[in-house]
């Protein structure tokens, strides 16, 4: 670099710090310029204060003015919490939003209180089951307001009437119309009626009016997972009939058509929203969301429920809209007064196995419980009932099991005399003419098996979802909807849990002995490659230990007791109606007169006709392979 360029930089940084150092500010400028910049501050606070206040529908009311703040103070409406009950709800409204807050049950409660009082505490929770509490719902109104798009969850309403029975909340718009929200409750039932009321709206006819409805159920019963894994959101549709979102996962629908009530379904208790005038499919959706670990409310409550529904359009004027909530227990007789098929949201299976519980065990079971018959004794009188209508089946399949047993020897030279594979179709030529001679029939014994199994499955949906089991008490077991813990271990088994079951250990046991005492009338696979079904039926006990330790103690106990009466009635048939020896001379003398005739005893079937037409094919065909 020249020399005349370094002294030009060197005079240029010089006459920049002397400009610097002339026109600094005095300290009197500085704090003049403080002060400025403070009240420019004040007043953009004081502006955005009043724009909130604004915003949240709050009337400020100048007060007198002191001597160091010039600025108005409003007065701010705080939020009020309103009640509202009867006999069997107790309800929480908040005038923000105008929007349930809280719902309990009065005749209900929570497995922790029912536990605590169990254990002394008698005044636990007197409000009763709190289905959910503040935070954990929220419901709002959007419409359009003006040109704008507004939600009742941001305004503040004004009380206009106020009652045990009946509340009427009030809430003008931005644009100056006027919402009313009205709700009332009858003395002794489960329902709140609903009604909006949209005044004004002129310039918005024929716009939506959405309800956004989410709800965070809090738990409620002693194992969280099992409530998780039977609660959902279950709707009603105008034409295609009921249906349900998944169980097991997280699941959302846009709906395809009108619905006529939509449910929040948990384990024992619902919340169903039934609008007078069906919801419209446009615009509609729900979804069902679980909670992950890291979730705040993972231990605490169960699924998050969320909806969007569209209750209709602003007709202009004036526009209500009425509908009623129930809140209340997943009771089958209490659903089904409603009148509304309500009772279709409790899962007692499918198809068949739902017609055997509405029709056969639900009404038995009902009848014992309703006559003062405790829920114990009830489920052993149900199974006795079940068991005696099951007998005359059950009498077919012994008789079957011992005419199979009489026949063993004979079945057992039949395989030593073609042991090979390609007499395979031989032997069972010579089977068939051996049962057909005797009377027997390996299918007679699968055949009654198969009648009782829609029954065994049936009440394997209907007693984890009997409200009558909930928090009832019998022998052992403090609570017959969940598990009956007589050992509580301080480690979690995978596959098991954190403690002992005994109605499940019982069930096992005898479903062990019954396998012992039918393991004679097996027989042993033919085929190579074909599985012990002996080893299987024997595994199948231990299985159950691991799959019910968690279930409901009622159904362990039903499945107890009714292979029980299995085992006393297979003994009382064998002993007392069913003479082996005379059974077993009663089959020679079939079989001989069978012989005598020249197989023309008993005409045969179609299909037994086709069946040894293939044998005989079958046979022709490995002799023409042989030559």
């Amino acid at each position: 670099m020249e020399r005349n360029t370094v002294v030009g930089i060197v005079l240029l940084g010089l006459l920049l710090t002397v400009y610097t150092i002339v026109n600094q500010p005095s300290d009197e400028e500085i704090k003049a310029e403080q002060q400025k910049e403070l009240a420019i501050q004040k007043k953009q606070a004081v502006a955005a204060k009043n724009a909130e206040i604004a915003k949240q529908n709050i009337l400020p009311k100048t007060l007198a003015k002191d001597s160091t703040d010039t600025i108005a103070k409003p007065v701010v409406k705080k939020e009020e919490i309103l009640k509202i009950e009867n006999a069997k709800l107790a309800i929480d409204l908040s005038t923000k939003g105008g929007q349930i807050e809280a719902v309990y049950l009065k005749e209900f409660n929570s497995y922790s209180t029912f536990a605590s009082k169990l254990n002394g505490n008698k005044t636990a929770n007197d409000r009763g089951l709190c289905l959910f509490n503040k935070g954990d719902q929220s419901t709002g109104i959007q419409v359009m307001d003006g040109n704008k798009a507004i939600s009742t969850s941001s305004l503040l309403f004004e009380k206009s009437t106020v009652s045990s029975s009946k509340i009427i909340l009030t809430a003008k718009t931005p644009a100056g119309n006027e919402i009313i929200q009205t709700y009332s409750i009858s003395k002794d039932n489960y329902t709140l009626d609903y009604s909006i009321k949209m005044v004004g709206f002129k310039g918005n006819t024929g716009s939506n009016v959405q309800l956004k409805w989410n709800t965070n159920y809090l738990k409620t019963e002693r194992l969280l997972d099992e409530q998780r894994r039977v609660s959902t959101i279950c709707y009603n549709q105008k034409t295609e009939g009921f249906s349900y979102l998944s169980e097991a996962s997280d699941d959302d629908l846009v709906a395809e058509d009108d619905l006529t009530w939509i449910a929040y379904k948990q384990s024992y208790f619902s919340s169903i929203l039934r609008p007078e005038k069906p919801i419209l499919k446009t615009g509609s959706n729900m979804a069902v969301q679980n909670y992950t670990e890291t979730d705040p409310k993972f231990q605490s409550h169960i699924k998050n429920y969320k909806s969007t529904l569209v209750l209709g359009t602003i007709q202009g004027g004036e526009t209500t809209f009425n509908m009623n909530w129930f809140f209340g227990p997943n009771d089958y007789q209490v659903l089904q007064s409603m009148g509304q098929d309500y009772d279709i949201i409790l899962n007692f299976g499918w198809g068949l196995f739902r017609w055997i519980n509405m029709y056969a065990v639900q009404p038995i079971f009902s009848l014992l419980v309703d006559n003062g018959i405790s829920v114990g004794i009830a489920i052993l009188l149900l199974t006795l009932i079940l068991k005696l209508i099951l007998m005359p089946v059950q009498w077919k399949m012994f008789t079957s099991s011992v005419k199979m047993r009489i026949l063993k020897p004979a079945i057992d030279e039949l395989n030593a005399r073609f042991p090979n594979k390609e007499d395979a179709m031989k032997k069972q030529m010579e089977m068939m003419n051996l049962y057909k001679e005797s009377g027997a029939s390996p299918l007679a014994g699968c055949v009654p098996m198969l009648i009782q199994m829609p029954i065994l499955l049936a009440v394997f949906r209907f007693f984890p979802a009997a409200f009558e089991l909930r928090q009832q008490s019998f022998l052992w077991a403090e609570d017959l909807s969940s598990f009956d813990s007589i050992l509580d271990l301080s480690f979690n088994i995978p596959l098991y849990g954190d403690h002992v079951s005994l109605f499940t250990l019982l069930m096992a046991g005898v479903t062990l002995l019954y396998t012992w005492m039918n393991s004679g009338n097996m027989q042993q696979p033919q085929q190579p490659g074909m599985p012990n079904m002996k080893i299987i039926m024997y595994i199948f006990p231990f299985m159950m230990i691991f799959f019910f330790n968690n279930y409901s103690s009622g159904l362990s106990y039903y499945y107890f007791i009714s292979t029980l009466f299995s085992i006393f009635i297979m003994l009382a048939i064998k002993y007392f109606f069913v003479n082996e020896e005379k059974l077993k001379l009663k089959m020679a003398e079939r079989k001989a007169k069978n012989v005598a005739s020249g197989g023309k005893e008993k005409k045969k079937s179609r299909f037994q006709e086709k069946l040894e037409e293939m044998q005989r094919k079958q046979l022709e065909m490995n002799k023409n392979k042989k030559k």
